[in-house]
């Protein structure tokens, strides 16, 4: 696999090195460089490339894990990976029919997913994240709730206790819902402890739940586990997860649905 300018994708070197980064915490860059037998400018490419997509960060001299306790910046995360999110909404957006009712949470990716979605006719949708409102509020056909709680100003996300009881109020169809970080072994991670509770009642209330996650997800660092793989009927995402993940899909029966870029883009 070749990498292209903006590091949508990871060369079989880069893959090595974040597998080397992931076991030893931290590597110098001449040490990669060494082990690599490729320059330190190279390295330094490779790092940045990782970095870009959440996977790394760079240190002095070398590059470690990226943080388990802090996501990247809203606005960070709103240009990066794009056109993966909007082809994973397309996906999401195809397997929601009109006249449903769903939970759509905070993140990127729902609100691309939301995005995906402003074609369909008379949903129902609740949300915490008043990007997602803003984005599905010009069809007239919607009826779009948002639920109580505290506004945070870096994404408009709503979160709190009020929040939790709000969305224990409703059975709906469909959650559709990203994550910060998907473990090999099958759990599921995020940064906020308050979020997560929320994400929680949210899986509780839906008859079927769809993760929209891109392939920068797996193996991710995240410090607070929200749930299993074994809770999701469905995991959309742009390229094939890491075999133990697709395993513990099969084993708990759910659908994995892929949004490959095309030929030729």
């Amino acid at each position: 696999m070749t990498s292209d300018e903006h590091g949508n994708d990871l060369n079989t070197r880069q893959r090595a090195m974040l597998a080397l980064v992931r076991e030893q915490g931290f590597v110098a860059i001449e040490e990669l460089a060494r082990h690599f037998e490729v320059t330190t400018q190279t390295i330094r490419r490779d790092i940045n490339a990782l970095c870009r997509r959440g996977l790394l960060r760079r240190y002095h001299g070398g590059a470690g894990l990226a943080s388990s306790v802090q996501n990247e910046p809203y606005t960070a995360r709103q240009v990066s990976r794009r056109a993966e999110k909007q082809r994973i909404a397309r996906a999401v957006a195809r397997r929601i029919p009109d006249q449903a009712s769903l939970f759509i949470t905070l993140g990127t990716t729902a609100e691309a997913v939301a995005a995906a979605l402003t074609d369909r006719r008379e949903l129902r949708v609740i949300t915490n994240n008043l990007n997602v409102a803003n984005i599905l509020i010009d069809n007239t056909s919607f009826e779009v709730i948002i639920a109580g709680g505290v506004v945070r100003a870096r994404d408009r996300g709503v979160t709190g206790e009020a929040t939790i009881d709000f969305m224990n109020q409703f059975k709906v169809d469909y959650a559709v819902m990203g994550i910060s970080g998907i473990d090999g072994d099958g759990a599921l991670l995020d940064f906020d402890y308050h979020e997560v509770r929320v994400l929680q009642a949210i899986i509780a209330n839906a008859r079927a739940v769809y993760l929209a996650a891109d392939a920068t997800k797996f193996g991710r660092n995240a410090m607070v586990r929200v749930g299993e793989l074994a809770q999701i009927d469905a995991l959309f995402t742009d390229e094939p997860p890491p075999t133990g993940v697709q395993r513990l899909l099969a084993d708990a029966g759910a659908s994995l649905f892929l949004a490959p870029a095309e030929a030729g883009a």
